[in-house]
């Protein structure tokens, strides 16, 4: 159906930094290494997890709401994507937790419960997270 592209350049070693950009140009940014495990200001590939994942949700769970006849007023979500250290070395992201505040009107809360979990369970991203086939084409230049 659709690909979507972001990019990202890095430069240099731990204390190098990367810049990166999307295809629409509307996200781009530089990160580095103490903008991700310490509190440096500045984006990190968690925080972008994050918003497409609620992004995704939210849109999912409206698509969902509409079917069933429902418009929201408002759907406020928030990703709490979690980095930690994995067994053996690394890191890992072991969870993720999506938070939902929602307005919409004449819903009862068996609905609301039920149509959350589905857009939970049937985002794109969800899935992708749960474990796509993710491919590899690594070029070495000199």
């Amino acid at each position: 159906m659709t690909s979507r592209q972001a990019e990202t350049h890095w430069q240099g070693g731990k204390d190098g930094s990367g810049d990166f950009e999307t295809e629409s140009g509307q996200i781009e940014g530089t990160f580095r290494f103490p903008t991700r495990f310490e509190d440096e200001p500045g984006t990190n590939p968690e925080e972008l997890i994050g918003a497409a994942h609620s992004g995704c949700f939210s849109m999912q769970l409206t698509a969902f709401l509409d079917e069933e006849g429902y418009t929201p007023d408002r759907l406020d979500t928030q990703a709490d994507v979690h980095l930690e250290r994995a067994d053996g070395g690394g890191f890992e992201i072991p969870r993720i937790e999506l938070t939902l505040e929602a307005a919409i009107p004449e819903i009862d809360q068996d609905t609301f419960d039920d149509l959350a979990q589905r857009a939970k369970d049937n985002c794109p991203v969800s899935k992708a997270l749960a474990g796509p086939d993710i491919t590899l084409d690594a070029t070495l230049t000199q």
